[in-house]
């Protein structure tokens, strides 16, 4: 067992206390809680009885007499503790012993009291019973203010906040609003599809093929059946299977997996919503996204417009189509569409960016596409009509047999959704897969695997179709104004928690200025850092083969980087 600090053993002596007081600080009885910190103040009536159940938050105590902040799921409210209130015989030890010395912040209770307004006019529930529910061993990490409002001691580290996520939602109730607005987010989503007759379905999360998206995916071992299994990239596949069996409409917010780099954008394990309809195509899936967000937002917010960082950003329909091919001749002069793969790669070298052997015609367009394009469309635009190489289970185009009928919705210069007018041709499929395949083979890990159970399924026949995914994730970060993926998960995934490295000042200086902002421009953060050139490229060096921080190249120059 690690070293108790000095709180963590006084709280354990405390625990014997109640229990040699014949208290059990973990009673296993239900409590009849009738009202919340919400309600109450919603529907306030002077006097009236209410129980309650919270965590202690805050306490002043003044002899006999002591006001304490509650804190449930709904809020806080002011508690106000009288020692003969509350012990109207002579045993004042409930008051003197129990909850002046042997109560702590973070402590667990039950009350119930009457309802009274302070002099001040502050809504407070007067405690005639208190009941120690749990004991808590550690203390909380609250925040405190000086007497000039200066603010001390927050529990704001990004690392701290993503691996002890409990203790966030505890001491940063804002946290708490935005997975609220996560789950508004998906029941509007659900209602809309409801609404049009589409059926909410669950396929499998352990497939024998990762099919339905270029990925590498996350495999495992069953041990009974001697067969590798592999976590879902996508459950494109299975939803189409469904379509083949009959049903008009189909959606399911699937847990994807894909064993992929993480940043402020990707998790390994991230939430899509993908959605499939017969007899349609992808202008009308254009349209049913412009109405789906618009709902969205507007269930959200009030409103079709949305803050992110410094930027308005508008979901009213319609939003603008603009074809890929156009979009990169807009944005680097070059027209790329009569290009064959050598020429696409010497292009995209003289673009500046990275290529190498693996890489063939679509991962060369999406390459240049997102680098010197996506950044440029922060309002919804759907980018239109991507070429058939970097498509594989997109129809083909029906005015241009080299494109495909599909489009990704971009908005704030990412990727949110990605839909097709859906490949039902068994035998254009099959071709597709052999080209993936041999693109597997020249070493691209991401590659589509050849799925002869889905193309079976398509030679029984599926009606036109057009599919949508959404990232989940995604849309959660531009409705709440954040920008790290982390910010919207619960439980984001972390590297194993390090040994302390040795850092010196300098190394500190430099991780300081990070977690006050996170990433900064090189040159800038340099600056601020106040060292010697030497001292700081001895420093950086240091914190990125630690793995601390990392260094990386945009448009817009040189930035530093916190890893969690």
């Amino acid at each position: 067992m690690a070293q108790l600090s000095e709180q963590e053993q006084v709280r354990r002596e405390k625990l014997q206390a109640l229990r040699g007081l014949g208290i059990n600080p973990y009673p296993a009885a239900l409590y009849p809680v009738d009202s919340n910190t919400k309600t109450i103040k919603e529907d306030f009536n002077e006097g009236k009885t209410v129980t309650i159940a919270g965590r202690l938050m805050s306490r002043r105590i003044q002899g006999k007499a002591s006001f304490a902040e509650l804190q449930d799921s709904q809020g806080r409210i002011q508690i106000y503790f009288n020692r003969d209130e509350i012990c109207p015989d002579e045993d004042k030890t409930t008051y003197n012993e129990v909850y002046k010395k042997l109560l702590d912040i973070g402590d667990i209770i039950g009350i119930e009291g009457e309802l009274f307004t302070t002099q001040v006019g502050e809504k407070t529930v007067l405690v005639k019973k208190f009941t120690l529910l749990n004991k808590t061993l550690r203390p909380l990490p609250l925040p405190k203010t000086d007497n000039d409002g200066n603010v001390y001691d927050e529990f704001n580290d990004p690392e701290l906040r993503y691996r002890q996520r409990y203790v966030d939602l505890i001491v940063n109730p804002k946290v708490k609003d935005t997975f609220v607005k996560r789950t508004k987010i998906t029941n509007s989503i659900r209602e809309f599809f409801n609404n049009k007759g589409y059926l909410e379905v669950e396929t499998p999360v352990l497939q024998p093929i990762p099919g339905g998206a270029a990925a590498r995916p996350f495999v495992t071992h069953h041990n009974a059946l001697n067969i590798p299994l592999y976590l879902r990239i996508a459950n494109e596949l299975y939803l189409k299977r469904l379509i083949v069996g009959g049903f008009d409409g189909v959606y399911e917010f699937s847990k994807d997996f894909r064993n992929e780099g993480m940043d402020r954008t990707h998790n390994p394990e991230f939430t899509v919503m993908e959605l499939y309809v017969a007899y349609k195509d992808y202008f009308w899936m254009m349209e049913t996204t412009e109405a789906l967000l618009e709902k969205v937002v507007l269930d959200t917010k009030g409103i079709t417009e949305v803050t992110v960082g410094e930027k308005r950003i508008d979901f009213k329909a319609p939003y603008p189509r603009i074809p890929i091919l156009e979009a990169i001749k807009s944005h680097t002069g070059i027209d790329v569409s009569e290009m064959d793969e050598n020429q696409l790669k010497e292009t995209a070298k003289n673009l500046g960016l990275e290529v190498d052997d693996t890489m063939g015609e679509g991962k060369l367009i999406d390459e240049i596409f997102g680098e010197k394009c996506e950044q440029n469309y922060v309002q919804p635009t759907f980018i239109t009509d991507y070429p058939k190489s970097m498509s594989p289970l997109t129809k083909e185009h029906r005015d241009n047999p080299k494109l495909t009928e599909r489009f990704e919705l971009i908005v704030n210069g990412k990727e949110l959704a990605n839909a097709y007018s859906e490949l039902n041709d068994p035998i254009d499929q099959r071709e597709r897969f052999e080209t993936q395949l041999a693109l597997g083979e020249k070493g691209d890990d991401e590659a589509m695997f050849i799925d002869q159970d889905f193309l079976r399924a398509l030679e029984f026949g599926m009606p036109p179709t057009s599919g949508i995914g959404i990232g989940i994730d995604r849309l959660v970060m531009l409705m709440t104004n954040n920008s790290s993926i982390q910010e919207v998960l619960f439980f984001p995934q972390m590297k194993p928690k390090q040994k302390a490295i040795p850092l010196t000042e300098e190394e500190k200086i430099i991780l300081d200025l990070l977690k006050k902002e996170n990433p900064s421009a090189l040159n800038t953060l340099k600056e601020k850092s106040g060292l010697s050139n030497k001292k700081w490229d001895k420093s950086i060096k240091i914190l990125t083969k630690n793995n601390l921080a990392k260094v990386f190249k945009d448009d817009q120059g040189l930035w530093v980087e916190l890893i969690n």
